[in-house]
């Protein structure tokens, strides 16, 4: 228990210097601070198996799965490059969000920060629910396996390339739960108008980042618990690959057409993770085949999307 609450802390920690030291402030982020901050989070990250490695071989936090200490930081790795990969889909959403409502630059970072901070609280449930679901009912994760497959059936037809956040069903809803102004007011997420409350589209566009999180884990949770049903791995991966998605936003955000072929990496790697999910009683890949497949499919998408000249 002392680990979790050390690493909840850490998250903590770090979240408050992030808005009250590091950009108390508020500036446009550069792609050159968003690539520095990027590198820091993706750094941390891998360091973190460090302590994967200490905590499962001096026995110091509950192992359900029975993990060796190599198997856990194999798991950990794996687990942690799908959400980070997951999340590039993420921030192409994210992108779309911020030109629909008009968010200037100044004031993304606020919104992703408070978005990011309610994806954790979010997340941690989901995780604890479906690690309780596998855990209880095996047969689980056949359902978890073939949503992942028609999650990557619909992301290969591209049925999402016209999304339009004011046309969903959350920003209608909320216009009729909540007074909402059109116009900025600052980094404020509400404003008194002729004597109402009024949302302000900053508010508004973190309510639907939000919710839009939400739909994202239905996708990453039973990716990772593909990986591993093991808690803690599954909490520490999905949470520092979130912290680093604001930065990963600022720093590939002016790349999107750089990227148009990162989307089949996405596919491959849901299809791999549904089909493991389907097939796990039945053939047991060593974990060093899920790593390898994931960073193979990354590293193609991106050096497709470099090198393959499109037709403009």
């Amino acid at each position: 228990m002392i680990v979790w609450i050390v690493f909840i802390a850490f998250v903590l920690i770090f979240l408050a210097l992030d808005l009250g030291v590091f950009h108390k402030d508020e500036h446009v982020i550069k792609s050159k601070e968003a690539g520095i901050w990027t590198a820091i989070f993706v750094t941390v990250a891998f360091a973190f198996s460090v302590v994967i490695y200490w905590v499962f071989d001096a026995g110091i936090i509950a192992n359900p799965t029975g993990l060796t200490p190599n198997d856990a930081v194999l798991k950990y790795i794996t687990g942690y490059l799908i959400e980070l990969s997951l999340s590039v889909d993420n921030v192409f959403v994210i992108a779309v969000i911020f030109s629909s409502f008009k968010i200037p630059a100044l004031y993304q970072h606020r919104v992703l920060f408070w978005g990011i901070l309610g994806a954790i609280v979010f997340r941690a449930l989901m995780i604890f629910f479906g690690v309780a679901l596998i855990t209880k009912f095996e047969w689980i994760i056949y359902v978890f396996g073939v949503f992942l497959l028609y999650t990557a059936f619909n992301m290969l037809k591209g049925d999402d390339d016209d999304f339009d956040p004011k046309d969903s069903f959350v920003f209608k809803q909320i216009k009729k739960i909540y007074p909402v102004t059109t116009t900025m007011h600052g980094h404020d997420f509400f404003v008194k108008r002729m004597g109402l409350n009024a949302a302000t589209p900053l508010f508004v566009a973190l309510i639907v980042i939000e919710l839009t999180d939400i739909l994202f884990a239905l996708d990453s949770i039973p990716a990772i618990l593909a990986i591993t049903a093991d808690p803690f791995i599954v909490f520490t991966s999905n949470i520092l690959a979130i912290l680093g998605l604001r930065s990963m936003y600022f720093l590939i955000s002016r790349m999107l057409e750089k990227f148009k072929y990162i989307n089949y990496s996405l596919v491959v790697i849901l299809a791999f993770v549904g089909l493991k999910m389907l097939f796990s009683h039945y053939i047991h890949l060593p974990e060093w085949v899920s790593l390898t497949v994931i960073s193979v499919s990354l590293v193609a998408g991106i050096l497709a999307s470099v090198l393959i000249k499109g037709k403009e």
